[in-house]
């Protein structure tokens, strides 16, 4: 049977095959909302336009309040031979109030009907994820605040490097999550245009107003060429992107979490809500939301991907490949949405384990650069020679297997007998990390200030 919407061209169905092939209609229901908007939105212009007459703008008003509410009670059946959610929604429009329903597509195309659907859901699904991530900066703002002086070891290639604190630590996250809310903002205040009334690729002879379904839709303008206008995924591809990046971040967060579970450096726990068992090993606790954290990214860049290489070969304006945006585009969303919240979910439950960080701190003559800076402040030796004078002094802490504060005075004096008994001021982790009091520096001072500042600022937002 030919597919009714085609009209007289076609006058045999599609083969099986090329049924299963086209239908779309198992994933783009999700865009049922936001057609369904876009259609309110379409007639109402055409009606105050005097296309269609107000009798049937009204009609058709009502019949797609009747849909919606039987989409939203589960009650509506969707079917594949209608292919996608526009045509669903049409025929069963006509169903119920008759041949007015005809007119709804009057001066419109699907292309610009999808385009203007699927800007419409990555749009409103940016604001989610901007909640989202606000919420996973509240949380990890406000561990940050509460272990302001926990001192931790900072690494340089997994290596100690110099004592630091898990407040500020955490904080570098927050920053990173502040840059990826910005270029998803910015991603949404470009992709705020409306393309409907575009129609097939070349707009319409109807006098319609695109200024008005753009302003109903909550767009800033109507896009200003019509080809662009079916045939642009730039929206879909910069949301992406911008997501790619922020969930690399999570990748990062996620793989220190796995490590600092570890017996090896036992630096955090998390509690029985985010970690599993082992089926044959009962002492197993294992963070597994953090390594799916680590491993669903990967699907989000493979989203990425995917739209880049389905995009770049096309001319021109509308091809059917396009069609092959959307369900990447859905999983890379709820695959992201899901990370964010088990993210947010593993800070707010972790404990850290303030003992094991600070012995960790000291491991590796982390204080290093403090004794190199008090030569230079102190001693007012050039910089070059103070790490000289350091790495000899470390060398014979290493040879006797102690850490810098064990030496004495007099063997440092060995290497440079200006030395003084102020020294042993500067190798403390403690007094470490409260010397580094420049601005974004890792003193206690500086990061109890950046939390309540960042804490000002998500409250504000």
């Amino acid at each position: 049977m030919a597919n009714a919407m085609w009209g007289g061209r076609y006058q045999e169905g599609p083969a099986a095959i090329m049924e299963e092939i086209n239908a779309s209609i198992d994933f783009d229901k999700r865009l049922a909302a936001q057609d369904i908007r876009g259609s309110r939105a379409h007639v109402a212009m055409l009606a105050k336009q005097g296309i269609v007459s107000e009798a049937d703008a009204k009609a058709i008003t009502e019949g797609l309040a009747k849909i919606e509410a039987e989409i939203e009670a589960g009650t509506f059946t969707f079917s594949r031979a209608l292919e996608d959610i526009h045509l669903n929604i049409e025929s069963n429009l006509a169903k119920k109030i008759g041949p007015a329903a005809g007119r709804l597509h009057t001066a419109r195309s699907r292309n610009d009907q999808v385009a203007v659907d699927f800007r419409l859901w990555v749009r409103d699904n940016l604001d989610a994820i901007d909640a989202g991530l606000k919420a996973l900066q509240q949380a990890l703002t406000e561990k940050a605040l509460a272990h302001a002086g926990t001192v931790m070891p900072g690494f340089t290639h997994l290596q100690s490097a110099q004592p630091t604190t898990f407040g500020h630590h955490l904080l570098a996250y927050v920053e990173m999550l502040g840059r990826d809310r910005g270029r998803f903002a910015d991603a949404r205040k470009r992709m705020n245009e409306c393309p409907l009334g575009a129609a097939a690729l070349c707009g319409t002879s109807f006098p319609i107003d695109r200024h008005m379904t753009a302003a109903a839709l909550g767009f800033d303008r109507p896009t200003a060429n019509s080809l662009d206008s079916v045939s642009d995924r730039d929206f879909a591809l910069e949301a992406l992107s911008a997501m790619a990046i922020s969930a690399m971040h999570l990748s990062r967060l996620a793989e220190e979490l796995v490590i600092w579970t570890t017996p090896q450096f036992g630096f955090i726990a998390l509690s029985d809500k985010f970690t599993t068992g082992s089926s044959i090993m009962p002492q197993k606790r294992n963070p597994d939301a953090a390594e799916l954290v680590r491993a669903k990214i990967g699907r989000i860049i493979g989203a990425l991907t995917g739209l880049l290489v389905v995009m770049k070969g096309l001319p021109l304006s509308y091809a059917k490949d396009m069609q092959e945006d959307k369900e990447r585009t859905f999983d890379a969303f709820d695959a992201f949405a899901l990370c964010v919240a088990a993210t947010a979910g593993m800070v707010t439950d972790m404990v850290p384990d303030a003992k094991r960080m600070k012995k960790a701190a000291g491991v590796g003559y982390a204080t290093a650069t403090d004794l190199a800076d008090w030569l230079v402040q102190t001693l007012n030796m050039p910089f070059r020679d103070a790490h000289h004078v350091t790495g000899r002094i470390v060398g014979l802490a290493s040879a006797r297997n102690i850490d810098l504060d064990k030496l004495s005075l007099t063997e440092m004096q060995g290497v440079e007998p200006r030395i003084t008994e102020d020294v042993f001021r500067v190798l403390s982790v403690g007094n470490s990390v409260k010397s580094r009091t420049s601005y974004g520096g890792t003193a206690p001072a500086n990061v109890k200030a950046q939390a309540r500042r960042w804490l000002k600022v998500l409250n504000r937002g």
